[in-house]
């Protein structure tokens, strides 16, 4: 992993050369009332299709949240590999909700990258990315996203986090920022560790049809815990569904 002073240092000179040089950010999203889920560890069954073969394992999410402060970690593990990815975002609680810091990612053969929000001067840094993004407010990463969006979800209720509605978050990922926007699908029933929940169904469809794809069923009952989670793209699949859910 590149030190982040080596970022910062080079962030600054470009940032010397005026705010033409960063990437610019889209608009701003509208700030919502978030109620952030109590800390908890939830372990889940993970199912994954990586290049057309077909591997089970185990996930765990270590979500903290308290003081003005959150911290998740999120681990999946398969048979034979070993450890298949692992993220984790830390940061505050601000107006938007979840505040990142940093978000660091490790897959499976590949280098640690880093992402860094830098808040004193207002945008997002990458490693081996040259240019920063600029910040507009309640920009999220990949790891906090599912919980800035358990968050509003729980707050807005099932009155208004309702089928057909849509929820735009801006995500930074591994070299950039995007809008990401969820649609919330259907109320479903589904088959869990845990028995028989109900959950509510939301939806990321990749813009372009390129990109992620990303569905998060979260559970009213469950303080709207992600109780299942997929991701995917053109080559692999990872599906995750809650075995146990521990409160801290």
């Amino acid at each position: 992993m590149r030190s982040n002073l080596i970022m910062r240092s080079a962030m600054a000179g470009l940032l010397a050369l005026g705010a033409a040089t960063a990437i610019a950010a889209p608009a701003a999203p509208a700030k919502r009332a978030v109620e952030l889920p109590p800390s908890a560890d939830l372990a889940y069954d993970l199912n994954a299709q990586q290049k057309s073969i077909g591997l089970k394992g185990d996930a765990l999410i270590t979500w903290r949240a308290g003081d003005g402060k959150y911290d998740v970690n999120v681990e999946a593990k398969v048979q034979l590999l070993g450890k298949l990815n692992e993220y984790r975002s830390q940061g505050a609680v601000d107006d938007y909700g979840l505040a990142p810091d940093t978000f660091t990612e490790k897959r499976y053969r590949k280098e640690a990258t880093t992402t860094t929000f830098v808040r004193d001067e207002k945008v997002i840094s990458f490693t081996g990315v040259k240019l920063p993004y600029v910040m507009k407010g309640g920009e999220q990463d990949r790891a906090s996203v599912t919980w800035q969006l358990a968050s509003v979800a729980r707050a807005a209720g099932v009155a208004k986090f309702k089928p057909g509605s849509e929820w735009t978050f801006i995500v930074a990922g591994r070299r950039d920022a995007e809008p990401w926007t969820f649609k919330v699908v259907k109320q479903e029933k589904i088959r869990t560790g845990m028995g028989e929940l109900d959950t509510i169904h939301v939806k990321r469809e990749p813009r372009d049809g390129r990109g992620d794809s990303v569905e998060v069923w979260l559970a009213p009952g469950q303080e709207w815990y992600p109780v299942k989670i997929r991701f995917e793209d053109d080559r692999d699949t990872i599906d995750q569904t809650v075995k146990s859910i521990t409160r801290k």
